[in-house]
């Protein structure tokens, strides 16, 4: 396990907060859970950046993680699925006050450099993808899964989906795809590719006061071969309905054309959550007009106040987290039963309790 060159000031904690140099660090520290982001680091990232913003001493943030497993793989689902139920304002608060750090994040004043060295989804996304400098390794697995548990895409993600090139959003936000480090970058979600064992070395250059543009150029590299580029022709062809059950059927076809990738695909999207596909779907196609990471985060929290107060999230988190049979009954069961007025409802302003970004 890599420590970056973490300095002796730091803790135990599950995130260990320091300044070395210049560079304001923040460290995950829950390995064994996949540095998984809970409600207290969320709080004391958003609160140690406020900070930072108007410290002369901190020329710029940098993010690491411990071990290469995970940068961190989301947000402490489980939490929210045993205390949601019965009381669900915990959660709504947490989500509330995790989607202004990443809003925070996305327009920090100084440069957010995040080694996103392993497995990043959900909440990790937002912690990294939003930086100014973000930097994917060999170990990069980065992925919006939501959908498998009967959620979409928050943390800014519709934000980041709806400007992927082309149709390639859609795909990855309703199916939750995986992504290499050539396919981060591809997408949106990163900046450069540096090997994992370079990252400590880099990290001392930032620590040293050197320019940072000019550092990472030492260490970057092309990233080894993705699987998105490549397949633009299929997901442009596949995706481009109006609907994600359109979309869906035309896939279909595909496969029973003998197109593998299609075969692939049209399994993810009548295995995941019919109505979470769907809203997927909307928020992320009407992502595209919409002019800020606010406007996206306003409309996913709409969406994510509403998870604590219905069924499919607590179904979704039962099947994949919880008892890991992977059989969820999905309500509706079907694409085909998801109706409008359904998903219109799911994002209807929240009156006294829409998110606000401050």
């Amino acid at each position: 396990m890599s420590n970056y060159g973490m300095s002796d000031n730091g803790t135990s904690d599950d995130l260990i907060i320091s300044q070395d140099g210049s560079i304001g660090r923040f460290h995950l520290n829950r390995p064994k859970a996949l540095n998984a982001l809970t409600a207290p680091m969320a709080y004391k990232m958003k609160d140690q950046l406020e900070a930072w913003a108007t410290d002369a001493s901190i020329s710029a943030v940098l993010v690491t993680a411990e071990g290469n497993r995970a940068f961190c793989a989301g947000g402490d689902i489980r939490d929210l699925y045993e205390n949601g139920k019965k009381d669900p304002q915990p959660g709504q608060d947490f989500w509330r006050e995790e989607y202004k750090l990443n809003a925070l994040i996305h327009n920090y004043s100084k440069p957010y450099i995040a080694f996103m060295d392993g497995i990043v989804m959900g909440g990790g996304v937002g912690i990294s993808s939003h930086g100014s400098h973000r930097i994917v390794t060999e170990n990069t697995m980065l992925a919006m899964p939501e959908t498998g548990i009967g959620f979409l895409p928050d943390v800014g993600g519709t934000y980041i989906l709806s400007r992927s090139p082309g149709l390639t959003g859609v795909y990855l936000g309703t199916t939750g795809a995986r992504m290499n480090g050539a396919d981060a970058i591809f997408a949106g979600f990163a900046d450069h590719y540096v090997p994992s064992e370079k990252l400590p070395l880099l990290a001392e250059k930032l620590i040293s006061g050197a320019n940072i543009d000019e550092a990472i150029a030492e260490f970057a590299m092309d990233a080894p071969d993705g699987k998105l580029a490549p397949l633009q022709t299929d997901i442009t062809e596949g995706f481009s309905g109006a609907t994600a059950l359109e979309c869906t059927r035309k896939i279909e076809t595909m496969a029973e054309g003998g197109n593998e990738w299609a075969a692939k695909t049209a399994k993810l999207l009548r295995r995941h959550s019919p109505i979470a596909i769907s809203a997927a779907f909307k928020a992320i196609s009407q992502a595209r007009s919409l002019d800020t990471i606010e406007q996206c985060l306003n409309v996913e929290y709409r969406f994510a106040h509403r998870a604590l107060l219905g069924t499919e999230f607590y179904e979704g988190v039962k099947a994949v987290i919880i008892d890991k049979d992977h059989i969820p009954q999905w309500q509706p069961p079907t694409l085909e039963g998801v109706t409008a007025d359904q998903l219109d409802d799911l994002f209807t302003p929240l009156g006294n309790e829409e998110w606000i970004s401050s």
